[in-house]
């Protein structure tokens, strides 16, 4: 099997800062306790300011990831394949933000923060992995999720 080439991973990597920027308020209990964890929050910045800048800049960065990039054929494969999942991926963390909304568990003290902090440390992890996975340029293969990404494409 042949490897892709750098940039090809880079992109592919680059594509798990979307969940990772609506998954980043759940630490906001975790950062009292370890500040060094905001320092995660750096590379999500342009993506941060972008969604504040533009009206809708979220729906906007789903249209143009999903229109130009998942529906192109002539992007790479393993770039297209990253970013469908990358969305998959950052769709369950809104549709979590809403359920924490409508559930008001924010409001509760010990629930409410073991749970976002579940939900920080799990997508956490699942990004690291995405990332470590593109870098060293195989799909990472999220079960159940991997697999809906393969038949969409």
């Amino acid at each position: 099997m042949q490897t892709s080439p750098i940039w090809q991973r880079l992109l592919a990597a680059l594509a798990y800062l979307l969940p990772w920027s609506d998954a980043f308020p759940f630490g906001s209990n975790l950062f009292g306790l370890f500040p060094a964890l905001q320092w995660l929050g750096l590379p999500i910045l342009p993506i941060a300011l972008l969604e504040q800048a533009v009206p809708f800049g979220g729906l906007v960065l789903f249209l143009v990831l999903f229109l130009a990039v998942v529906r192109n054929s002539r992007v790479p494969y393993l770039i297209r394949f990253n970013v469908l999942q990358a969305i998959l991926v950052d769709i369950v963390v809104v549709l979590i933000s809403l359920a924490f909304q409508v559930l008001r568990l924010n409001s509760l003290d010990f629930v409410g923060k073991t749970l976002s902090n579940t939900v920080f440390l799990g997508i956490l992890v699942l990004v690291s992995f995405a990332m470590v996975q593109n870098l060293r340029g195989k799909e990472a293969d999220i079960p159940g999720l991997s697999e809906a990404v393969r038949m969409q494409l």
